[in-house]
């Protein structure tokens, strides 16, 4: 990815979570970012949020016989609690997780990918991966390894799939190869090393 894409890609997150907002009164035919391809295929589109778990059950109840998901361009999640929560969902369902070649996901993004039963890219694709960071300007590299902050996310690789080892492997690598503030942007050999696919 060039610059200048890298550079369109931060904006489209900064954009998407400026105006994103959070809506308890949510239509139960309201998809969100999830929308319909075919009676079999959902597409995901956009900032996950808090609303994903509403969105994603609404989409399932309308279409229960989903089980493929396309990701497109998927920067991040602001609520780490509700993605898994709808990721643990879409495990559940059995959905396989594909990203076409033009598919651009990141941080929170790249876990809800992580959720399918079977995952798959095309060339071309772009997994993105960094350091959290709290509302009190924390990152995940301020606490030591082994420290409960972490286990949230290990517990969630686990899961979805993940051996304690290889879950542990890949949430540090995630949490030491970028800071909150940067994106790392995984190699096809670190793919592989780190089991995203399967």
């Amino acid at each position: 990815m060039n610059k200048t894409s890298k550079t369109l890609f931060f904006l489209l997150l900064a954009f998407n979570f400026l105006t994103s907002c959070n809506n308890s009164d949510i239509d139960e035919h309201d998809y969100g970012i999830f929308s319909y391809q075919d009676d079999e295929t959902v597409i995901i589109n956009g900032l996950i949020d808090s609303d994903l778990p509403d969105y994603w059950n609404n989409y399932i109840s309308d279409n229960p016989r989903t089980s493929r998901m396309i990701m497109k361009d998927c920067p991040g999640s602001t609520d780490d609690i509700a993605n898994w929560e709808a990721a643990r969902s879409i495990r559940r369902q059995g959905v396989a997780i594909h990203l076409p070649s033009d598919a651009i996901i990141a941080s929170g993004a790249v876990d809800l990918f992580l959720a399918g039963t079977e995952r798959t890219r095309d060339a071309g694709s772009q997994i993105g991966v960094h350091a959290w960071e709290d509302g009190n300007g924390n990152e995940a590299t301020d606490f030591p390894v082994g420290h409960e902050e972490h286990q949230g996310a290990i517990n969630y690789y686990v899961d979805v799939g993940f051996s304690q080892e290889d879950a542990e492997a890949f949430y540090y690598f995630t949490i030491n190869i970028a800071p909150a503030s940067e994106i790392h942007w995984m190699t096809d050999a670190e793919i592989e090393q780190y089991k995203l696919l399967e």
